[in-house]
C-alpha cells in the first residue's frame, strides 16, 4: 500500500536544502509551516563545499561603492545595478543574522578575520576558516531539524511543479504543488501548497568535470521551464579556474582565497604566466583565470598547471586553508612544500529563472532563490563570494514577501501519480550512457571556449539525447537518475541555445568567432521564453490524466 500522504497542504514548500533553502525557510517559518525537501542527506550540496565565504563590507576601510564597483566590473557590463545594490546594501545584515544564529566565522581580534578574492579591491570575504559552507549549513540544518514549524523531507526528490493551468482549473495560472519521488519507497507523491520555492542549486553537473557534488542537476531550472517560467543568461556557466588535477579526487575545489593570499599559478618550468594575460595576475577575475590556464594548457599540451603558495610557509597554509591541507596531503600532494596540480572545471550557473529581487517568477505562487535563479546581480561573470550572499539576502526577501502572501486560498487536491501504463526500466545501462554523452559533449563543445561549429554540433546531439530520454520518460516508472538525466537534457538545451544567440565574447562566454565584446550596443541580457523553440517532443511531463 502506498505510504500516506498529509492531507493538509503546507503553507510553503521549500525544493532544496541548501543556503538559500534553508534560510528562507527559518525566515517563513516564523509565519507558517514549512516542508523541506532534500534530495539527499539535508546538508549535502553545493553549498556544503564552498570554501572561501560571504563577500560583505565589514571593514571601515571598505565600502558599500566599491563592492558593487568590483561586482559591476566582474560582471562585464551585465550586472543589474538594483540588485547589486540591494544585495550588496544588505549583506552586513545578512552577516549579522548568520552570526546570531552561531555560525562560527573565523575571529581576528575582537572581530572577524576578512581574506581577499580574486576581483574584490578589498578585503571583504568573511569566513570559517576554507569550510565557510559547512559551517553554514551544518549550523542551520541543525536549526531547521529542530524547528517545531518545519518538516524536513530527505532523499526526495521533485519531479514537477503542478499548476492550476494543467489541473484545468478556472482563474489565473499559479503553482500548488509539486509531484515528489521517495527515494527509499520508490513512491511517488502529491505534495500540495499555497507556495512554493525552488532553492535547486545550479547545473554544472552537465559538464565532465565540476566542482559540485552530483546533486547539481538544473532541477529547478528545468521544472520552471516546463511551468512556463523565463530564464536569461545561461549561457554563462563559470569554470573554477582551480580544481585539484586527480584521478580520484572528484574535482576537488582549490578555494579562490588560496589565490587570494599569495598562491602563484605557474607552468612545469615554474615560470608565472597569469601577468601575461592580465594586469592583476591571479587575482583577476575567475573568466579571465580558468581561459588563461584553458590556453596554458592547450598550448604546452598539459594535463594540468601549478598552484603554489608554499612561500607563504607552513603555519600560515595549516592555520588558513587545513581543510584544503589536509585532502591534498590525503592525494600525495604537501602544499607545505610545493606546488599542486589544478585545472578548471564548471562550478557555477550564473544565468535561470528570472525573478525579482523577492525571489518571484512569472508563475504565481513560485520563488526562486540562490543558484538557480537569475536576479540580475552576478551579469556574464560572478564575483568571488557573492554566491552565498545571494542565497543569504534572497531568503530573507522571499520569506517576507511570502509572509504578505501566506494567506493564498487553500491549494486543491492533486490528482496521483499515474503509473498504470509504464513499467520498471529493462535497461538502466541506456540513462548511464546518456548521462556520460551529454557530460562529455557539453564539456568538448559548450566549454570555456566556444565556436559555431561546436554550438551547431552540441545542439544535434542534444536534440536526439532529448527525444531518447523523452521516450525513456514517457515508458519507465521515474527513478532518481531519469528525473535528473531529463532535468540535465533540458538545461543543456537552454545552455546552448542561449550561446548561440549571442554573437559577441563576454565575461564567462567566449567565442573564437565573435572574440570580441560588442561596444557598439547596449548590454542585453539573454532571454528564453517557453514556446519560443517548441519541439514534437516538448511535454510538460507525465501529468495523471
Amino acid at each position: 500500500m502506498r505510504p500516506s500522504v498529509p492531507e493538509h497542504p503546507a503553507d510553503l514548500i521549500v525544493v532544496g536544502a541548501g543556503l538559500a533553502g534553508l534560510s528562507l525557510a527559518l525566515r517563513f517559518a516564523e509565519h507558517g509551516q514549512v516542508t523541506v525537501l532534500a534530495k539527499a542527506d539535508l546538508t549535502y550540496g553545493s553549498s556544503l563545499y564552498a570554501q572561501g565565504g560571504i563577500a560583505a563590507v565589514l571593514d571601515p576601510g571598505d565600502s558599500l561603492a566599491a563592492h558593487v564597483a568590483d561586482t559591476l566590473d566582474a560582471g562585464a557590463g551585465l550586472c543589474h545595478r538594483d540588485a547589486v545594490e540591494f544585495i550588496v546594501s544588505e549583506a552586513p545584515a545578512a552577516i549579522t543574522w548568520l552570526i546570531e544564529r552561531g555560525v562560527p566565522f573565523t575571529a581576528q581580534g575582537e572581530g572577524y578575520h576578512l581574506t581577499r578574492e580574486g576581483g574584490h579591491t578589498h578585503r571583504r570575504v568573511i569566513h570559517a576558516a576554507d569550510a565557510t559552507g559547512r559551517a553554514v549549513e551544518t549550523t542551520l540544518a541543525g536549526l531547521a531539524r529542530h524547528h517545531p514549524r518545519i518538516r524536513i523531507l530527505e532523499h526526495h526528490i521533485a519531479i514537477d511543479l503542478v499548476t492550476a493551468g494543467k489541473l484545468g482549473l478556472p482563474g489565473p495560472n499559479r503553482c500548488v504543488g509539486v509531484y515528489v519521488l521517495d527515494k527509499a519507497s520508490g513512491h511517488v507523491h502529491a505534495l500540495r501548497s499555497r507556495l512554493t520555492a525552488l532553492a535547486t542549486g545550479g547545473a554544472s553537473k552537465a559538464y565532465l568535470y565540476s566542482s559540485n557534488p552530483d546533486t547539481s542537476t538544473g532541477d529547478g531550472i528545468a521544472m520552471a521551464w516546463r511551468a512556463g517560467c523565463r530564464v536569461a543568461n545561461m549561457e554563462f556557466v563559470q569554470f573554477h579556474p582551480t580544481c585539484l588535477y586527480h584521478p580520484q579526487a572528484k574535482s576537488f575545489l582549490i578555494s579562490e582565497a588560496v589565490r587570494g593570499e599569495g598562491g602563484h599559478l605557474l607552468r612545469p618550468d615554474g615560470t608565472r604566466f597569469m601577468q601575461d594575460y592580465d594586469p592583476r595576475g591571479e587575482l583577476a577575475p575567475r573568466d579571465i583565470v580558468a581561459r588563461a590556464i584553458d590556453n596554458e594548457m592547450k598550448r604546452g599540451g598539459l594535463d594540468a598547471v601549478a598552484l603554489d603558495i608554499s612561500h607563504r610557509g607552513r603555519d600560515f597554509i595549516v592555520g588558513h586553508f587545513p581543510n584544503i591541507y589536509e585532502r591534498c596531503l590525503h592525494f600525495g600532494y604537501d602544499m607545505t612544500k610545493g606546488p599542486i596540480p589544478v585545472v578548471p572545471a564548471a562550478h557555477y550557473t550564473c544565468g535561470g529563472i528570472m525573478t525579482d529581487l523577492r525571489g518571484r517568477t512569472d508563475l504565481a505562487g513560485l520563488y526562486a532563490i540562490g543558484e538557480c535563479a537569475f536576479t540580475g546581480l552576478h551579469g556574464a561573470n560572478r564575483l568571488a563570494s557573492n554566491s552565498l550572499l545571494e542565497c543569504v539576502v534572497l531568503g530573507a526577501s522571499a520569506a517576507a514577501d511570502a509572509a504578505v502572501c501566506g494567506a493564498a486560498a487553500e491549494p486543491p487536491v492533486l490528482p496521483p501519480w499515474d503509473e498504470s501504463r509504464v513499467t520498471d526500466a529493462d535497461e538502466g545501462v541506456v540513462v548511464a550512457h546518456n548521462w556520460e554523452e551529454l557530460r562529455r559533449f557539453m564539456w568538448d563543445y559548450v566549454g570555456i571556449v566556444r565556436t559555431n561549429r561546436r554550438l551547431e554540433r552540441a545542439m544535434h546531439r542534444i536534440t536526439m539525447l532529448s527525444g531518447e530520454i523523452h521516450d525513456y520518460y514517457a515508458n519507465f516508472r521515474v527513478t532518481n537518475d531519469l528525473i535528473e538525466l531529463r532535468n540535465l537534457a533540458q538545461v543543456a538545451e537552454l545552455i546552448i541555445r542561449s550561446a548561440q544567440l549571442r554573437t559577441e565574447s563576454r565575461g564567462l562566454h567566449y567565442s573564437r568567432d565573435y572574440p570580441e565584446t560588442d561596444t557598439g550596443h547596449s548590454p542585453r541580457d539573454t532571454i528564453l521564453t517557453p514556446g519560443q523553440f517548441a519541439r514534437a517532443d516538448d511535454t510538460p511531463g507525465r501529468w495523471p490524466f
